[in-house]
């Protein structure tokens, strides 16, 4: 039985301006992690939604230069200005408005592909195009630097979720169970990462091929299942959802005693929507890892051919132990981006845009802005996600060594004798 070194992928999630705390994790990774390591470490496999799958897509086209690939992503993320990609202009404004109110948006022009949206984003667009050297995708794939890459976006008319594979291996002849997720192979370019990150109503929806597809986030908010089936024995989940230290705090203890407003309200729906399942996801695995460890200690190495034989009848992929590791805020980043607006903090030059603004904090909570902490695309309040995302990597260096590792694992000596 040959031996391979362990497949590694990293899942980035869906949120909005929260993306910039995953490129303080990237950071970690390239700057700090490789003096515990002795090398950068190696990931093949990428897979990311909405904001995630455009930080997946720069990850994936720099592959290839790991001393700077970090750097350059956080320079890109500090020198956002909300203005620069999000039109917050007087007739820009009054068009939502009067949408919201029940008024169409105009048809697309010929050859348009996108439609809709209460935003004007055509220079969070155009950001996208330029920041990301989108052939270095296709050149690290042919160059074996990078295995696959696979962006998330949910299609209008079914509302089902599409998993858009870039790959160098061949894709699986049967990709999920569910009836609500399919794949796709597809070359990856901007329109896929722009319809992963059309956050549903606030942004237009995108056209690939034939069809609209907006925010993957809605059904498929961290991708972790398409990094399983493309291969990975270990995985890194990057996630933009704090979690209090309590499951469930009492009612008591909320700090909002005045009826919710209307952007309170909508925050909190735009977090429903962005569900984060990782929690339930990684649990689930675990548990799958116990009953294999128990299995072959109990019946022999031929355990987990003999139930694969079954379970590949059922889901389509045979099992096999896997690690991974989470990472997620330290921090609510609704209450600081609350506490950034407070301290006007952020770059507005317009006079519309900070009237604008100075409501809109006002409409959320006192102590929290879920809302616009998904909108808040400025280089500051991105400066401070990033120092979050690298302290919190920081916090489990140890466990990152482990997971980085190049030494053989069981994983890669399983993945190998399939």
């Amino acid at each position: 039985m040959s031996v391979s070194a362990p497949r590694i992928a990293l899942v980035l999630s869906g949120g909005g301006s929260r993306g910039a705390y995953e490129a303080g994790v990237i950071r970690y990774l390239r700057e700090r992690l490789p003096e515990r390591l002795g090398y950068h470490a190696n990931i093949e496999i990428i897979t990311g939604t909405s904001v995630g799958a455009i930080n997946a897509a720069f990850m994936a086209a720099t592959i290839n230069d790991p001393d700077n690939q970090a750097r350059i992503m956080c320079e890109a993320w500090q020198s956002l200005e909300i203005e620069e990609l999000i039109s917050l202009r007087a007739r820009d404004l009054i068009k939502a408005t009067r949408m919201l109110m029940g008024a169409d948006p105009k048809p697309p022009r010929p050859g348009s592909y996108r439609y809709g949206g209460l935003l004007e984003t055509g220079g969070l667009e155009r950001f996208v195009v330029k920041a990301i050297p989108w052939r270095g995708i296709r050149r690290n794939l042919a160059s074996g630097q990078l295995k696959s890459l696979a962006i998330a976006a949910t299609h209008v008319g079914s509302g089902h979720s599409v998993v858009f594979i870039d790959s160098s291996e061949p894709l699986p002849e049967r990709w999920s169970s569910d009836p609500f997720v399919t794949h796709k192979a597809a070359h990856i370019g901007p329109r896929h990462a722009l319809a992963s990150a059309a956050i549903p109503m606030l942004f237009p929806a995108v056209k690939i091929g034939k069809f609209f597809y907006v925010d993957g986030g809605l059904r498929l908010n961290t991708p972790m299942s398409p990094a399983i089936r493309l291969g990975a024995d270990r995985i890194l989940v990057v996630s933009l959802r704090y979690r209090p230290p309590t499951r469930s705090a009492p009612l008591e203890a909320s700090h909002e005693t005045a009826y919710p407003k209307p952007l309170f309200l909508a925050g909190k729906a735009l977090n429903a929507l962005m569900l984060d399942h990782t929690d339930y996801d990684i649990d689930r695995l675990e548990r799958l890892n116990a009953i294999i460890r128990a299995g072959t200690a109990a019946f022999g190495a031929q355990f987990q051919s003999v139930i694969n034989r079954e379970l590949e009848k059922l889901r389509g992929a045979p099992v096999r132990p896997l690690q991974a590791l989470h990472i997620r805020p330290s921090m609510d980043v609704g209450e600081i981006a609350s506490t950034y607006l407070r301290e006007g903090r952020i770059k507005l030059r317009g006079r519309v845009a900070r009237r604008l603004f100075r409501r809109l904090s006002r409409g959320e909570a006192n102590r929290e802005n879920d809302l616009l902490s998904y909108l808040l695309f400025d280089g500051n309040f991105a400066e401070a996600l990033i120092e979050l995302g690298y302290n919190d990597a920081h916090a489990v260096a140890d466990k990152l060594v482990e997971l980085f590792s190049a030494e053989d694992s069981q994983a890669g000596a399983q993945r190998s004798s399939q």
